[in-house]
């Protein structure tokens, strides 16, 4: 099975193991990352998810060989449209999970490889922990194979439109370094060290009260495109039933004497 799920606690770490075609995205492996992570997003036990590709590669992007046999029968392709109706059902994007709406974080280990559909699984999830060797870029620009899962609207999101449209048109490399500096990862790590650091990052964020981290987290995503006035009156009515439901019991918490000083140890 060149998919599977390890759990520790609250964490779910989804590894996705194709080593022998870099983590290339086959539709068995779409299928099967999908499926997991809406497992993830429907247990009421999972908090924070790691994403990370078996082997030294996160994801070198569709499987070119599969993508083209699409040239002869590209009905397998148009099974994937996206339904011009918000009511319809969303299939699964070609590299999987990436047209998930879920309520949880995840965050991308990132070693080797990220490239073409590969970047956008990465810029699909939430955070990016980047080996010092990994790097992006959109090589499926010289085989004339567009962005068609969220590399467009993604990226310039996270690093600007400029800064995104030199990325997309050249298909440059993109090192760890630069998308560090550039707001494209979160962390750079030493090699072979992203799981660990990832999981790291996952069990801290799952030790807070998941009501407020995943309320936060939707009002970021909820604001997009929107004038202030909107955005803070959604950023409200989504985040007061959280401090309902947990942010009082917390100030009372503090106000008894716990996390003091910006001790995030005892809470």
């Amino acid at each position: 099975m060149a998919v599977r799920i390890e759990k520790k606690g609250k964490v779910w770490t989804v590894i996705h193991s194709r080593p022998e075609a870099r983590n290339a995205m086959d539709p068995a492996s779409a299928d099967a990352l999908t499926e997991a992570f809406k497992a993830f997003d429907a247990d009421p036990e999972a908090a924070v998810a790691v994403l990370w590709g078996e082997g030294g590669a996160f994801c070198a992007g569709w499987d070119l060989k599969y993508c083209a046999s699409l040239v002869k029968d590209p009905a397998e392709l148009h099974a994937l449209d996206y339904p011009l109706d918000d009511r319809a059902p969303i299939p699964r994007g070609p590299l999987g999970p990436t047209r998930l709406e879920l309520d949880k974080p995840v965050i991308a280990a990132v070693a080797g490889p990220a490239v073409a559909g590969g970047f956008e699984l990465a810029l699909w999830c939430d955070l990016r922990v980047m080996e010092a060797s990994a790097y992006f870029g959109v090589y499926c620009r010289r085989w004339g194979v567009p962005l068609v899962d969220g590399g467009t609207v993604r990226l310039p999101r996270l690093v600007g439109v400029g800064r995104a449209l030199e990325i997309i048109l050249t298909g440059r490399k993109v090192p760890a370094e630069e998308a560090l500096r550039i707001g494209a990862c979160e962390h750079v790590v030493p090699d072979g060290t992203s799981r660990e650091f990832a999981e790291g990052l996952a069990h801290e964020i799952a030790r807070f009260p998941q009501a407020c981290v995943r309320a936060d987290r939707r009002s970021v995503y909820m604001q997009q495109g929107l004038s202030i006035r909107e955005a803070m009156r959604k950023e409200w009515y989504n985040g007061f039933p959280a401090f309902v439901a947990e942010g009082a019991a917390g100030a009372a918490r503090f106000a008894a004497g716990k996390g003091r000083h910006g001790d995030f140890a005892d809470i």
